[in-house]
């Protein structure tokens, strides 16, 4: 699809929209025939993002500039807007929505800023994903000032007006305080309405709290915190809820004789206080500051009080949502682990980014726990949901699953039970997790994945992969299903790699698959710094200038070198009817081996100790548990020992030139330099014995 032309298809397609769509894309096509417009046709597949030369021109950019990737706009759009639209957008495609639409602005090529307009419709494909987005941007300083031309006011009036319709517009996203203040700096307002600064104060415990100073110079000492009846233009104004224009220099200095000479210097000729009232009651104060003005007219005073109004409600709104945001992410760090235990034989790293979206906090979690024999387990888990409900149960569920695996239960079993204590509890929330125990002197992990994302590991020179594990059901679900068979993954961890546990708003980027996302990540990772904390600090920084919309936690987790299993003693169990432990216990046996310095007789070690497991689990009722220790003596010894139940001993016996059995004990008999059998409690003990060169 050529990009000259792929746009004004797109705006065809709109025109089209009787036929094609309803309500919205007819909006749309209305709008296109008042204003100048145009068109954009995003193929979320693939990523790219076709433009006509009409909504290039929106955005003040040439062909040459664009490459039909929405990372190009990068130039013109402000950061703060592009997070809220990519916000926005991710929201609308989750949610399901078939359009959205926004103001936002944009940096013009000689450097003013724009009130721009989108709208777009989404399409998906039978299964209801989201596959298209074609739409529309316009250039909306004509719109936000069209209601006031039509009521015939003078031009600076309608540019006033415009200007307090696009902040309301603007300040409808603001999430926080600082939000506000940033916004009101940042969009032009204070230009139009020629002001050339503000200061704004907040009413905390019956104080006024100030939150923006104005220009440089302009904080008096001893005003950060004042009392409402001291004799300061917002004390007045928050007394009184009525706003106060200061109409000249000799005004401010005989009204406010206590503040002017502070701030006689800065050339302040006249200012506007505006009460910021919502239900009726005081939150605090705006202050515009102007140098080149003296008086205001009718007209700017009902503006500046609509603007007021306006500011009101939003600074309330941002209020609310960081009160809930503290409330409900306090609740999940109370949750989360206080501290990170130090690992002998490991570096580790975990962080927790909250989204900041109000309340609406996630489930995620981590968890490191120490376990006997040199081992580790290392948890990552995102409960459904963004509310203190999710933070909740997520805490309940970290603790049962720290539970199991201290209890020293294999990883499968540690999910299993877990899903079911989900299950079994009073809510109808499910979980995804990844519990990978590592054993830090043989480097072996054996990982199992509930519906979670896949975990990475990265190489000592850089280097990053994803790792395929296969996986089960999400906690709570495999339980109501009856379908709690983990399957285990097992991997070696060699000295100074790194595995990396994270949750999926580590790689979920609005318009993209999840595969893109693992792509980006992967490509970040190489590009990172090697020092793990710095790493996990990158990760988190990244996350947040791209705006993600869901909580981010990580946990990263590097193997040290020269780490070895105290008096050289490694021990596993093996349940029987079980290939995924034979198999683990095989890949374990192979890297302690190695990890002891005993290459020369790795091949010989394991295929005895494969045999007598085997033999084990094929001629008794229960399961077994395999032992290798390094014998202590004038000459370096490694024993190989498999217990079982049964007491019956084992026979050597001839399997005949067409047998298939009865080779295993000749086996070992030939390979091992000793072995016997000895009786343990109701059961037994096969041993064998290796010496080795050093």
């Amino acid at each position: 699809m050529n990009a000259g032309r792929g746009g004004g298809e797109a705006v065809e397609r709109l025109r089209r929209a009787p036929e094609e769509s309803a309500g919205g894309a007819r909006i749309l096509y209305e709008y296109g025939s008042a204003f100048r417009m145009g068109g954009f046709d995003w193929d979320l597949v693939s990523g790219m993002m076709i433009m006509d030369d009409a909504a290039l021109e929106v955005f003040d950019m040439d062909r040459e500039e664009y490459d039909d990737r929405p990372e190009s706009l990068g130039s013109r759009v402000l950061p703060d807007e592009s997070r809220r639209l990519d916000t926005m957008v991710a929201q609308a495609l989750k949610e399901g929505s078939d359009q959205y639409g926004a103001y936002f602005r944009i940096r013009r090529r000689d450097g003013s800023h724009q009130w721009t307009h989108t709208q777009g419709l989404v399409h998906r494909d039978d299964t209801g994903r989201p596959v298209r987005i074609v739409g529309v941007v316009r250039d909306a300083t004509h719109e936000l000032t069209e209601s006031a031309a039509r009521l015939g006011l003078d031009e600076g009036r309608r540019q006033r007006a415009g200007v307090v319709e696009g902040t309301t517009a603007a300040l409808a996203y603001a999430r926080t305080v600082q939000d506000v203040i940033d916004l009101l700096n940042d969009s032009h307002a204070l230009a139009h309405f020629g002001a050339a600064s503000l200061v704004m104060g907040l009413v905390e415990a019956g104080r006024i709290h100030l939150v923006a100073e104005g220009p440089d110079g302009a904080f008096v000492p001893g005003t950060r915190f004042t009392r409402v009846d001291e004799p300061y233009p917002m004390s007045e104004v928050i007394r009184t809820l009525r706003p106060r224009f200061i109409e000249s220099a000799r005004d401010f200095a005989d009204s406010f004789p206590v503040l002017w000479p502070h701030i006689s210097g800065l050339g302040i000729t006249a200012a506007a206080y505006l009460p910021l009232i919502a239900q009726a009651r005081p939150i605090g104060a705006l202050g515009l500051l102007y140098s080149d003005k003296t008086g205001f007219s009718e007209d700017e005073r009902t503006l500046l009080v609509a603007l007021g109004s306006s500011i009101a409600q939003s600074l309330q709104r941002a209020m609310l949502y960081e009160q809930e945001h503290d409330l409900a992410e306090g609740l999940q760090q109370a949750m989360l682990p206080r501290r990170i235990p130090h690992v002998p034989g490991a570096q580790t790293a975990v962080r927790y980014r909250s989204a900041r979206l109000g309340r609406d906090i996630g489930g995620d979690w981590y968890d490191i726990i120490p376990l006997p024999g040199g081992r580790v387990g290392a948890v990552i888990g995102d409960v459904q949901g963004h509310d203190t409900h999710a933070a909740a149960v997520m805490g309940q569920l970290r603790i049962v699953l720290r539970a199991y695996a201290a209890e020293g239960h294999p990883p499968a079993t540690v999910m299993a039970r877990a899903s079911v204590f989900l299950h079994e509890l009073d809510t109808e929330r499910f979980a995804t997790c990844t519990y990978a125990e590592v054993d830090l002197a043989t480097g072996v992990v054996q990982v199992v994945r509930a519906g979670h994302v896949d975990p990475l590991v990265r190489e000592v020179d850089g280097g990053c992969r994803r790792i395929p594990v296969e996986g089960g059901l999400p906690l709570g679900l495999s339980a109501e299903f009856g379908r709690l068979d983990y399957p285990v993954t097992t991997l070696e961890l060699d000295p100074g790699q790194t595995l990396m546990l994270y949750t999926d708003g580590l790689v979920e980027k609005p318009g993209a698959d999840l595969d893109e996302g693992f792509q980006w990540l992967t490509s970040l990772v190489r590009r990172g710094p090697g020092d793990l904390q710095q790493l996990a600090d990158h990760l988190c920084d990244v996350v947040a200038d791209r705006g993600g919309e869901d909580d981010v936690a990580i946990l990263l987790l590097r193997r040290d070198g020269g780490f070895a299993v105290p008096a050289g003693r490694f021990r596993q169990h093996v349940a029987q009817s079980d290939p995924e432990a034979l198999s683990s216990a095989r890949h374990m046996v192979r890297a302690a081996v190695r990890a002891w310095g005993a290459e020369e007789r790795a091949d010989e070690i394991e295929l005895v100790a494969d045999e007598l497991m085997t033999n084990a689990l094929m001629h008794t009722d229960g399961g077994a548990i395999v032992t290798l220790r390094i014998l202590a003596g004038p000459v370096r010894r490694l024993r190989v020992e498999v217990e079982d139940r049964s007491s019956a001993l084992p026979r050597r016996r001839e399997a005949g030139e067409a047998g298939v059995s009865g080779r295993g004990l000749l086996l070992v008999d030939q390979i091992s330099d000793i072995w016997g059998v000895e009786p343990r409690g109701g059961g037994k003990c096969v041993w064998s014995e290796f010496t080795l060169e050093h």
